[in-house]
């Protein structure tokens, strides 16, 4: 793995843990304080992609699953204390979620970026980071909430992501979970656009460092 990788690597591997944990917080009724830092390993993988190519990029996208592996299995012995209960800093559910959708994603996203690289500037970070996210979105949150699948780790009580309300509080009924996976899903596509911006800033100093 070469020294140049590891900004790339670290990057991503602090974007996964932080998002494993902050995902089980709200933020309003939909949302959860992951879904605004997840949406960075999209970014960070779009640029190695751009200035080292697609096979850095899958180096960076599989050390950094290893990494947030091997954390999120700590964050499962850690144990936290709140409104009376004890219960792990990351679930078993969360962290096999996490693990499963940031691993299709991210190899979904840099073949999508690969094929896309010749296009314009921007077209190959949005379709690949649109793409990535809606998949991330559909595994994550159906393995982590989804109550088929509370066999994976009986001992999690999830049942509060499955109370049947409106989608986001207007739309048909469903398990709040999805809801919670639409509103995920719609800040991830907006993130995406503001991302060009970051995108095109750093391409642009890292591809003039190594010229």
């Amino acid at each position: 793995m070469k020294t140049i990788h590891l900004p790339g690597i670290f990057a991503m591997a602090a974007i996964v843990v932080a998002s494993n944990i902050l995902v089980q917080f709200l933020f309003g009724n939909w949302l959860t304080w992951g879904a605004f830092t997840y949406p960075l390993a999209f970014l960070v993988t779009d640029v190695m992609n751009r200035v080292y190519g697609k096979d850095a990029a899958r180096r960076v996208v599989f050390a950094g699953f290893i990494v947030g592996v091997i954390c999120s299995f700590i964050g499962t012995k850690i144990m936290l204390q709140g409104d009376g209960f004890t219960y792990p800093a990351v679930t078993l559910r969360i962290a096999i979620g996490s693990g499963l959708a940031f691993l299709t994603a991210q190899l979904l996203d840099v073949a999508i970026f690969d094929r896309l690289r010749e296009g314009a500037w921007w077209r190959a970070p949005l379709a690949s980071t649109l793409i990535g996210s809606t998949v991330d979105t559909a595994i994550f949150f159906t393995v982590a909430f989804s109550g088929a699948l509370t066999f994976i780790e009986p001992v999690n009580d999830v049942s509060w992501a499955g109370e049947v309300l409106p989608l986001l509080g207007v739309g048909p009924m469903v398990p709040l979970w999805v809801s919670l996976a639409v509103a995920d899903w719609m800040v991830k596509l907006s993130l995406a656009l503001l991302a060009l911006v970051p995108f095109r800033i750093i391409v642009g100093n890292l591809t003039a460092r190594t010229t």
